[in-house]
């Protein structure tokens, strides 16, 4: 469940006092601005942090450096069609330069990894893999719909890792830089809308305990809308301003037709001054064309 994610907050809240942290005129914590989500740190757990709930410092910058280098775009081994699969120069990605001092962003299960997929859901993707007869079929983030890091929930990813969020005592808007999706959580307490309405971000309701944003989200409308979940994944998202250059999101996710348990993520977030960007993505899609043509020659017999 949750509980463990907000373990990694409170000490960190505990220290920093009222006075540190921004607040808008009805004396809440002031959760606006610009703040960038990149990240080193590893997802899941990696096989040289097993069995740690926490690392130094040292070993942090290690795991940084290495992965610097392994990432690195501009590499030219491993011949002509790994250097294909690298896609674009190092220039154009932003992996980000902070790691946190934690094995993994997923602190839920103890193990920091994320729990296996549960038999129908691997049966569900196995269906699904490169099986695409037209262009509603093709996933969201290609489609120029949803990015793939910004969710909900939202995870770091290759490039855009910012968000922008907007406040206001009944409303809050999460503006994720990639692709621009915006969505509304309320703050007004109703309950959630009926199950045969759907979003494509979710319904996302909002209330404070205490100084943590608490936003509780149902009712998606596309499968496979986060790592493969189906339209019934119930995320709990919760944000806690920990000084004025540090916001911690953590999130909970359960789906039992995808995941045998909950899981849990918590991320570091840094305030940026930088602006955020039109996301450009690709209109008059010609390469969407060339994608279904492919899968038509696969399907001729050999």
């Amino acid at each position: 469940m949750w509980i463990r994610s907000v373990l990694w907050v409170v000490g960190l809240v505990a220290a920093a006092s009222a006075s540190s942290i921004p607040r808008t005129p009805d004396g809440r914590p002031d959760l606006q601005g610009t703040w960038d989500f990149a990240q080193l740190t590893p997802f899941e757990r990696p096989g040289e942090f097993t069995g740690k709930d926490s690392i130094t410092e040292e070993e942090a910058e290690d795991f940084a450096q290495k992965r610097i280098e392994t990432t690195h775009k501009d590499r030219r081994d491993g011949g002509a069609a790994v250097d294909v699969e690298r896609a674009y120069n190092d220039f154009w990605w932003d992996f980000g330069k902070r790691i946190a001092k934690q094995p993994s962003l997923v602190v839920d299960p103890p193990d920091g990894r994320v729990p296996p997929l549960t038999a129908e859901a691997q049966q569900r993707i196995a269906d699904r893999r490169n099986h695409y007869d037209n262009p509603e079929e093709r996933p969201l983030p290609e489609r120029c719909i949803l990015g793939f890091n910004s969710g909900p929930p939202m995870v770091p990813s290759a490039y855009n890792n910012n968000v922008q969020i907007v406040q206001t005592p009944g409303r809050i808007v999460i503006v994720n830089e990639m692709i621009h999706s915006a969505r509304i959580v309320d703050l007004s307490g109703r309950a959630h809308m009926p199950k045969t309405m759907r979003f494509l971000t979710g319904d996302s309701i909002g209330r404070w305990e205490g100084d943590t944003l608490v936003v509780d989200t149902t009712n998606f409308s596309k499968e496979a809308g986060f790592r493969g979940a189906t339209t019934n994944m119930h995320l709990v998202e919760r944000f806690t301003r920990i000084d004025k250059d540090t916001l911690r999101y953590d999130f909970t996710v359960e789906d039992p037709a995808t995941w045998t348990g909950p899981w849990s993520a918590s991320i570091p977030m840094a305030r940026s001054e930088e602006r955020m960007f039109e996301y450009a993505c690709h209109e008059s899609n010609y390469a969407l064309e060339g994608v279904l043509r492919g899968a038509r020659y696969q399907e001729k017999p050999r």
